[in-house]
């Protein structure tokens, strides 16, 4: 049986797809572990409404001690897994959804692994989608893999600033279940994703550094010219399907192509690193806060 859980604040604001996110897992878990934390906007009640008895929410408030270097989006990872009950942890970020297609892939590894004592938890895939439901990142500088399911009571908790996962501050011991995350983070209206930015940031860095980043705090995010950002050419979730047919706006409406902003996937040095991981058909070096083992 499995335990699926979150944390949120302000989806409705910063325009999360916090339900469809949970609504993408609800088939495949037992019991939907929601931490709310001090939202102010409707966010608590948009999931009340999905009206699903395996949703339970738990509010909380955060702790602005906390930050600093993301710290508290692993407190309130942790305060939400603690109340998962089930052998197996599912985690979804409030802008992460997974494909109907890899349901059955999930279990399979779930049932596969479940006895197996060097198994704590499984990888996934990611698609990063880029200022377009049709764009998604590839290059060196995006994580393509990551920690979203572990084995519950091992004393696994979230790492840092949520990234990820470990196990008394080691790395746990995981295999690839081969189904997909779908990250939509970056796919937001330009004045809402500047709000976004801008929120996430005072969670990481000081007054100073936010003043200096963030001196033009009016001015809608530029997502650069999407042609430098792959085509993605598959399916998206089925439940994301009436949200991706009501975007009304485009990220090129709001680009200066004549100063295009300061983007890492941008950089030249960037662009070779992922020209040369695109011809051998792997990363090089990169994110890995994991071991995998021999399935």
């Amino acid at each position: 049986m499995i335990s699926g859980f979150t944390f949120v604040r302000d989806a409705v604001r910063l325009d999360y797809p916090v339900v469809e996110s949970i609504r993408s897992a609800l088939p495949i878990v037992d019991e939907y572990i929601v931490n709310a934390g001090d939202c102010t906007d409707d966010t608590i009640e948009i999931i009340r409404n999905i009206g699903d008895p395996k949703i339970r929410i738990i509010e909380t408030d955060w702790n602005p001690e906390r930050f600093v270097d993301g710290v508290t989006y692993a407190d309130q990872t942790n305060i939400a897994l603690d109340q998962c009950t089930y052998p197996w942890c599912l985690y979804l970020q409030a802008d992460e959804v997974i494909h109907e297609q890899d349901f059955q892939k999930i279990l399979s590894a779930m049932e596969k692994y479940d006895s197996r004592d060097d198994v704590d938890g499984l990888l996934f895939h990611y698609n990063h989608f880029w200022g377009s439901y049709d764009r998604v990142h590839r290059g060196h500088n995006w994580y393509d893999m990551d920690i979203r399911a572990i084995k519950n009571n091992r004393n696994i908790k979230s790492w840092k600033d949520a990234q990820s996962f470990r196990k008394d501050g080691k790395k746990l011991r995981v295999v690839d279940c081969e189904a997909w995350i779908y990250h939509y983070g970056w796919v937001r209206h330009p004045e809402v994703m500047r709000k976004k930015t801008i929120i996430m940031d005072s969670f990481y860095h000081d007054d100073e550094w936010m003043k200096k980043k963030h001196s033009d705090s009016g001015r809608p995010w530029d997502y650069g010219p999407l042609e430098r950002v792959p085509v993605f050419n598959e399916t998206h979730p089925e439940i994301m399907r009436n949200r991706i047919s009501e975007k009304d706006w485009n990220a090129e409406d709001y680009s200066d192509p004549d100063n295009p902003p300061n983007l890492e996937h941008l950089r030249f040095s960037c662009r070779i690193h992922s020209a040369l991981e695109k011809l051998i058909g792997r990363k090089i070096g990169g994110y890995s806060n994991w071991i995998q083992v021999n399935t």
